[in-house]
């Protein structure tokens, strides 16, 4: 597992045509969210095929708007509550702790779902096409109870590829289209570590 998820930071870089799917991948990133379910259908199927061969390099871009329609869908519908709740803290939280580390609680509370919930129903509607799947509460619990080191390496390689698109953004200013690029591949592949048919451990 650890292989894997170290890979998961490379797997943007395998594979044939990489110029290509990096174009194609920064034209549509900059025109989220507008591109939203093209972006998140290929992010579907980069878990897919990474899940069948996590040594391969990420698919050939391929409209598959309607899984990125059920995965967007599930991203907004557990996004929104937490944003409305990072909203509300924002104020009481600023008075105690500053604007700065306000911004920080409220990104971090607006970003538990992606962390805790995403990862392993992703990686299951990737597999099995079930939209059903992204909704399966059991199967959450289920992961996080029996694969927790599985899963808490995951949440890091997550984690870490989207503090590098923002380290992107500082650095670079316009890297953030890069760098979120790059973190969708990795996250992507991390995820399919989670996949139903791989074992755990």
């Amino acid at each position: 597992m650890e292989r894997h998820v170290i890979a998961s930071f490379l797997y943007p870089f395998r594979g044939a045509a990489r110029l290509r799917r990096w174009l194609a991948g920064l034209v549509l990133v900059a025109l989220l969210p507008v591109t939203f379910p093209v972006v998140f259908g290929y992010a579907v199927e980069c878990v897919r095929s990474a899940a069948c061969d996590p040594a391969a390099g990420p698919p050939p871009w391929r409209m598959r708007p309607g899984d990125g329609a059920w995965a967007a869908l599930q991203a907004a519908a557990l996004t929104a509550p937490f944003a409305v709740l990072a909203w509300l803290l924002d104020m009481p939280v600023a008075a105690l702790l500053g604007p700065a580390l306000a911004w920080v609680v409220a990104v971090t509370v607006a970003a538990l779902p992606w962390g805790v919930v995403i990862p392993p129903t992703l990686a299951s509607f990737a597999v099995t096409g079930r939209p059903a799947d992204l909704a399966r509460v059991g199967l959450i619990v289920a992961t996080v109870r029996d694969r927790y080191a599985d899963w808490n390496l995951v949440l890091v390689a997550i984690t870490t590829a989207w503090a590098l698109a923002v380290v992107g953004l500082a650095v670079v200013g316009v890297g953030i289209v890069a760098g979120a690029f790059y973190a969708i591949l990795v996250s992507a592949h991390a995820c399919s570590a989670l996949a139903p048919h791989r074992s755990a451990g």
